[in-house]
Parts: structure tokens; sequence; C-alpha cells
């Protein structure tokens, strides 16, 4: 189906650049050279529409002025923001503003027919049914991945292309990116389609279990009471077995997985004898192999064998695009499962919200996050006070209003109210410190002493991490990742100086 895709901005090069990208994947280009000129389009007539490509720095009418000017006239046509400026403090204006997604100058043709693509599934109640019928069924195909992102649209490139062979696979990234998904959409791409995916977590299995696990094992083989246990090999025979957290495989058992691999046969625990198996091998870990080889934790040999074809995956930090796409996804299938009389949406509040934090548990988190959210809401739509425990942990963030906990019922679960109060206090700390922040000698770290020489650098990083443990209010994970060190190496440091994390001002006796 063609759409209609109005293309708001200044520079006529950029205009003729995105026609032809639009225009390549059959959609008609609508031009316009500044928001005062679009929004006059609009006016006479919004159903032309199906989506706006808007660049936020603008002569006469900037893109946040157009956003507020269109909100104002109850359209709510999708809007992909354009900006030159790759800051998330610009892209969290835009989404508030009520931005759909945003892309960053210079964008491909297929970033934005990506962003294009998402934005044309707008329907509610069209995912309502799909969301549904997604419940019904375990098959993950590459369709079923949202994604905007140049760094994801990668993996899934590499992906596809890994589909059509059997290349041994292994995905690489934190946890919680979705390496499975990712695994099970090889799969479901290939010619194994039809076949058994088995999933082995091989971090969450006693070392003592593991073999007995991966190939079976057969006790009474020779007293004629056999009693045999199938091995997830043998139940992955014909399709693909999915090896997550390898890294955690024990030495021992990383001998009979190389043969596997290598030759194809396995030998079960007590049996004695040795069984053929056809299996596709994917892997997963959050581990650097390489760096597990060198110390000695990792087959070398192995290593060799499964990262013939390796794909990493990135962090949704690294991928700030895709978190609206997920947000909706999410949104409209808890609603559905929820069986809401209508589905939730999720307010440009929320979103920009969503938007500015790190999300270090990744897209997990943030669907944990979400079905939170969507259970406890009492609204039409998700606001930021639905993401309490989001908003205490992102000071800087700025609200247009404290949250409230007037007219909240008495919730079910203990803790709405108290993350509420969490929220609105680290907000007002925020505001205190930031009001004083480059004003009050007390929250200036200098760099030399009362003799004007150069401070000692370990009194400076004591210093710095008093500062930072009273300024998120101390939040170890959000100090550790602002200070950019580990959190076992935060948790040293304030040994070695003394520091009390709960008073952090407090001098050490």
């Amino acid at each position: 189906m063609t759409a209609h895709i109005l293309v708001v901005d200044d520079d006529p090069v950029q205009r003729r650049v995105l026609k032809n990208a639009i225009e390549r994947y059959g959609h008609a280009a609508h031009l316009a050279e500044n928001g005062r000129i679009a929004l006059e389009f609009l006016k006479r007539n919004s159903r032309q529409f199906n989506v706006i490509v808007l660049d936020l720095m603008m002569p006469e009418l900037d893109g946040l002025g157009f956003l507020q000017a269109a909100a104002e006239l109850g359209m709510d046509i999708p809007v992909i923001v354009q900006t030159g400026q790759g800051g998330i403090e610009t892209v969290v204006q835009a989404m508030r503003a009520g931005a759909f997604d945003f892309v960053v100058k210079p964008v491909s043709p297929e970033r934005i027919a990506a962003s294009i693509s998402n934005a044309l599934k707008v329907d509610h109640r069209e995912a309502k049914v799909r969301a549904v019928r997604k419940l019904k069924s375990a098959t993950v195909g590459f369709g079923d991945i949202a994604s905007a992102s140049p760094d994801m649209l990668r993996v899934i490139d590499l992906a596809q292309r890994a589909a059509q062979s059997n290349i041994p696979v292994v995905l690489e990234g934190e946890s919680g990116v979705g390496k499975e998904m990712i695994a099970r959409a090889i799969q479901a791409s290939g010619d194994r389609a039809n076949k058994p995916f088995i999933t082995v977590n091989c971090g969450a299995i006693p070392a003592n279990l593991v073999e007995s696990i991966l190939f079976g094992h057969e006790k009474g083989a020779f007293t004629g009471a056999t009693e045999r246990h199938t091995g997830k090999f043998m139940e992955a025979d014909g399709g693909t077995l999915f090896l997550d957290e390898i890294g955690d495989l024990p030495l021992e058992v990383q001998v009979k997985l190389l043969r596997a691999v290598q030759q194809g046969e396995i030998e079960t625990v007590g049996a004695g004898k040795v069984q053929k198996v056809d299996v596709r091998l994917i892997s997963a870990t959050n581990k650097d192999l390489i760096e597990e080889v060198r110390a000695g934790r990792f087959r070398e040999d192995l290593y060799y064998r499964l990262n013939v074809f390796p794909i990493t995956i990135p962090a949704l930090r690294r991928r700030k695009e895709d978190i609206p796409h997920l947000a909706r996804i999410f949104t409209e299938r808890f609603s559905a499962e929820q069986k809401l009389d209508q589905p939730l949406h999720v307010g440009a509040g929320a979103m920009a919200l969503l938007t500015a934090y790190d999300w270090p548990g990744n897209i997990r988190q943030l669907e944990n996050a979400v079905f939170r959210a969507v259970v406890l809401s009492q609204g039409t739509e998700l606001t930021e006070a639905d993401f309490p425990q989001i908003a205490a942990q992102i000071p800087d963030f700025q609200s247009d209003e404290l949250l409230s906990t007037a007219d909240i019922p008495e919730p079910e679960p203990d803790f709405t109210r108290h993350d509420i109060a969490v929220a609105n206090a680290a907000r007002q700390l925020r505001s205190e410190l930031s009001s004083h922040l480059y004003s009050s000698p007390e929250n200036i770290i200098v760099s030399t002493d009362d003799t004007g020489e150069v401070r000692k650098l370990a009194d400076v990083e004591e210093e710095l991490i008093r500062f930072a443990l009273k300024f998120y209010r101390g939040q170890m994970s959000q100090v550790a990742r602002k200070l950019g060190i580990g959190r076992s190496t935060l948790y040293r440091k304030l040994k070695d100086y003394g520091i009390d994390p709960d008073d952090p001002l407090k001098e050490a006796a």
C-alpha cells in the first residue's frame, strides 16, 4: 500500500535525499521547507498524510514548535524527527513533545524506511489481534524483531545470512539483549523451521548434571533394569540446539561437546556407546570468550569450532532508537494479555522517560517495567507516574512536575506509593543540587591545595566519589556507572577511603 509521507526540512539537499529514499520504497513524498508551511498543509488536509518526517532545526518554526502546534490542533499522525545532534537531551525533548521516533543525521535510506514502516504499523486494533495471535505461537521470525537502529539492522542482516546454512553461530551480548529471539528467528528462517528448537542454559545447570542433561544418561544397562534419560542433543536431533551462556560450560564437558561438533557423535553417560546426531548448534554468551580462552576457562579448539559466525548484539543503551518501538509493542501485548477493554498507549512523557534511561538489564528489564506499568495503570495511557522505579534512577531527568500520589487508590502491591515518594525525593534533591552545583564552593572539586600545589589524585578521587554518592543518593549501580567503574571496584574504593555510603560526607574516624 502506498503511504503519503510529509517531509519537513529547510535543507533542499536533505529534502531531495529523503524524497528519493521514500519513493524507492514505493511511498509518495510531499515536501515542506519549514514547520509553518507544513502546518498549513496539515490544516488543509491532515488525512492526506500517514507519516511526517520532521527536521528539528529550521527557521520560522522549528521542529519542537511544530510538534507543539500539531498537538494543539489535535493531530495524531506519527512524527519521525531528524536531529543533527546525537545528544539524548534533544531526543528526550522531542519524545516528550509527542514524536513517534527519531533518527540521527546523516540517515541512510534503509534506516528511514525502517522507521516509516514501524510508524505505518501504528494501528492498535491490528496490534491487539497480532499480540493475541502471537501468544498462541512460539514461532519467532525476523519480522517479529522490532528495530530501527542501524546496528541492530546489521545484526538482523547477518542473522538472515546465517539462517541460509548450518554454519555454527555464536551470539554475543549482555544479558537481556535478545539473543534467544535472534536464535529462534535463525531457526524459523532456515530449512529446520519445522524441527525441534531446544534451549539449554549452561549457567543454570549444576556442574555435576551438565553432561547428563546434554548427552543423556543410562542406568542399569548391564543388569537388565535399564533406565534411560534422553539428553538435549537427542531431543534436538534434526533441529537446532541453543546453548545459552556457553562460557559457563565446565572444561570436562567441553571435550565431549567438541566431539559432538566435529563428528556429530555423542556418548550417553553410562551407556558406553556412541550415537549419531544431526544438530544445528547456536551458542550465546555474555562473556568475552577469547578472554576465557586466555584465562584457561574455555578450550581454544572448541572456541574456534563454535566461533565460525559470530554476531554481536548491541546493548539497548547503544540503540536507543529501538526503545519507542519496543515500549509500544510490549504495551500492546500486555494490554491484550490483561484483556483490557482498550489497549493502553504510551504517553509522550513516559516515552521520553523510557528513552532517557540506560536500561542496564536491556530488553528484558524494559519488558518487565512495561508489564508492571500496564498491570498497575489506572488510566488510558501510561505516564511517568507508572514508572516510578525508572524515574527515581534518573536524577537529571526534567519532568514537567513532580509525580502526584493524590487520587491513587491503595494498590495491592505495597510498593507503589513508596516508589512514587522515592521518585519525588530524587527529583527534589536533583533540583536542590543543580540549583547551586556551580555556585556553591562545597560542590566544586578544586585541583590545588592550600599551598598552591596540585592535589594528590587519591584525594580528588575520594572527594568525587563522596559527591557522586550524595548526588545519586547512594544508588550504587548509578554511582558506579556514572563514574565509569565496576561496582566491585566502587565497593573496594569505599573501603579504602573509609566512606560510609549511607553518610558519604562523614569523614572516616
